[in-house]
């Protein structure tokens, strides 16, 4: 085959592909035209650790932890924003832990970003433990959080959904000063 030729064909799929990409991405603009709130998890609440006594590996009772969060959006016109939310947390039932269950609680937060927060709201987390497993995984889903816009011209990023763990004084002081727990020697 004529390199020229080949070189033009390469040039036309490529410039098709082009035209492919931009209509797609055309489609999606129209389905969802502007990006999605930014989601978080504040630090300083990612982690929940209840002791029985001192703040020792042995005197653990339980603990939570959020691992990961994912938000997806859909907006278009001047509608409020309509996300939702997956939340993937760990709990755990340390030796101090003597009840098969437990109570959890999250909170989810949706802020304008770096200003004020709009909505807050706190979620309830029963957990049963078995004697076998003293570690659960929970995937928590929230369907709808609808985020009001005052107009079309105002996008997803100008808002933020944060999330975290229900803590007393004393868990949010123990997170922030960034101690971590040592196992003993055996």
């Amino acid at each position: 085959m004529n390199k020229a030729l080949v070189l033009a064909l390469i040039a036309a799929a490529g410039l098709a592909a082009g035209c492919a990409g931009n209509a797609k991405s055309k489609a999606a603009r129209l389905k969802n035209p502007a990006p999605c709130p930014n989601v978080s998890v504040l630090s300083d609440a990612a982690r929940a650790v209840e002791f029985d006594g001192d703040q020792t590996i042995e005197n653990v009772a339980y603990t939570a932890e959020i691992l990961s969060v994912e938000l997806s959006c859909r907006y278009f016109a001047d509608e409020p924003i309509k996300a939702s939310l997956i939340i993937d947390l760990a709990f755990g039932r340390g030796g101090k832990g003597l009840e098969k269950g437990h109570n959890y609680a999250y909170w989810v937060a949706v802020t304008r970003s770096d200003i004020e927060v709009i909505e807050k709201a706190e979620f309830l987390i029963p957990v049963e433990f078995d004697k076998d497993r003293n570690v659960r995984i929970a995937k928590e889903k929230i369907d709808e959080i609808l985020i009001p816009r005052k107009d079309n011209e105002v996008s997803g990023t100008n808002f933020e959904v944060v999330v975290g763990l229900v803590l007393t004084p004393q868990q949010a002081i123990f997170n922030r000063t960034g101690k971590s727990l040592k196992f003993p020697e055996l």
